[in-house]
C-alpha cells in the first residue's frame, strides 16, 4: 500500500487534470482542511474523510472513516478491487438524490459493466465449485390486507436463488396490483435471515448485456416500489449481500440482538445489484453506505440500530429459534 502522503487530497490537487495514473483512492485530512475551501469536484475514485464528520466539508466526501473501521483495511480493499471501488462510488455520487427508479436503473447497469470486467472473472476463476443444494422457496400466505412472505431455504442460509427471486417477484407483484393488500411481512426460517444470493447461479449469465435485461424484468424491487406499501421485515442472524439490499427497502426493520450485516460485494469485483445502492444509501447515507460496502466489514446488530440500518432490535423466537 502507498504511503499515505502520497494519497492525501489538497486543495491544489482540485485544479490538477486527473491522470490515467491517478491513484486509487485519496484522503482527506479535515483537521487540515480549510472550512470555507469546498471540496470538489472529485476525482474518479474514492475519497476518504478522517477527522470530525461535523466539518463543513465533511458532507462532500465519500465516506467518512469511523471507530472500528481500519484505514488500512479499508485502503487495501480498494486497492485490490479499484475498478469496482470507483465505480461504486460514482454511482453513489450520481444517484443521490434520484428517485428510486432512476437509481434502479443505473445500479443496473454499473452491476453490467463490471459483471464483464476482469476483477469479478478472477474472483470467478478462484471460486471452488459450489455443491448444488435444494432449490429455495417463498411460503405465500394473505390474512386480509396483509401478505406474509416466508424465506425457505435453511440449508443454504436462506440463499436467494432464481425461484425464490422470481417468487418474490411475483408476490411484489401481487402487491401492486392488488389495492386490498396494505402490508408485506417477511421473514425466514432457521438461524439466519439470508446469506445472499446464491454463489452457485454467479456467472451463469455470460453477458452483462443480457444480465441487465433479467434485472430490468425480474428484480423483485420493481414492483415492490411500484406498491409503495409498508413492509416489515424481522433479521435473525446473518443478513448479507442481497438479503440486506431487500430489506432495506421495507418500512420498518426489525432485528434480533445477534443479528449482523455485511455487503461483501466489491470485494467480488461487483458492486451490490440487487437494489442495495439504491435502497442502502436511503436508509443510512451515501457516506455510511459506501464505508458499508468498500470495507466488506461486519457490523452489528447495535451498530445498525445506531446507524438507522434497522428500526428496532427485537427478539422474536418465532423466527429466531431456528
Amino acid at each position: 500500500m502507498a504511503a499515505m502522503d502520497e494519497m492525501l487530497l489538497t486543495p491544489w490537487m482540485l485544479r490538477a487534470d486527473w491522470r490515467e495514473d491517478l491513484r486509487p483512492w485519496l484522503w482527506v485530512d479535515l483537521a487540515q482542511w480549510p472550512a470555507d475551501h469546498a471540496i470538489g469536484p472529485l476525482p474518479p475514485v474514492p475519497v476518504i474523510g478522517l477527522g470530525a464528520p461535523d466539518h463543513p466539508q465533511a458532507d462532500k466526501l465519500d465516506l467518512i472513516l469511523e471507530s472500528g473501521f481500519s484505514f488500512k483495511g479499508l485502503a487495501r480493499n480498494i486497492e485490490a478491487r479499484p475498478n469496482a471501488s470507483a465505480a461504486l462510488i460514482r454511482l453513489l455520487r450520481a444517484t443521490q438524490g434520484l428517485p428510486a427508479e432512476h437509481a434502479l436503473t443505473a445500479e443496473s447497469f454499473a452491476f453490467a459493466m463490471l459483471q464483464n470486467g476482469a476483477e469479478h472473472r478472477q474472483w470467478l476463476s478462484a471460486q471452488t465449485k459450489h455443491v448444488a443444494l435444494p432449490t429455495g422457496s417463498l411460503h405465500i400466505t394473505r390474512e386480509g390486507t396483509r401478505l406474509t412472505l416466508v424465506l425457505d431455504r435453511p440449508d443454504a442460509g436462506n440463499a436467494i436463488d432464481r425461484p425464490i427471486r422470481d417468487a418474490l417477484f411475483d408476490a411484489f407483484t401481487l402487491a401492486e396490483l392488488d389495492p386490498e393488500i396494505t402490508q408485506i411481512a417477511l421473514t425466514s426460517v432457521g438461524r439466519v435471515f439470508c446469506i445472499g444470493a446464491d454463489l452457485a447461479e454467479f456467472g451463469t449469465t455470460q453477458s452483462g448485456v443480457e444480465a441487465d435485461a433479467i434485472r430490468s424484468r425480474c428484480l423483485p424491487a420493481w414492483p415492490l416500489l411500484r406498491a409503495g406499501i409498508r413492509m416489515d421485515v424481522h433479521i435473525q442472524g446473518a443478513c448479507i449481500g442481497s438479503g440486506l439490499e431487500l430489506a432495506c427497502f421495507a418500512t420498518h426493520i426489525n432485528a434480533s440482538a445477534t443479528a449482523w450485516f455485511q455487503l461483501p460485494e466489491t470485494a467480488m469485483g461487483i458492486l451490490p445489484g440487487f437494489g442495495g445502492c439504491t435502497s442502502i444509501p436511503r436508509r443510512i447515507g451515501r457516506q455510511r453506505a459506501a464505508l458499508l460496502m468498500l470495507s466488506s466489514r461486519r457490523i452489528t446488530a447495535s451498530t445498525a440500530l445506531d446507524w438507522g440500518l434497522v428500526d428496532a432490535i427485537i427478539d422474536d423466537p418465532t423466527c429466531d429459534q431456528g
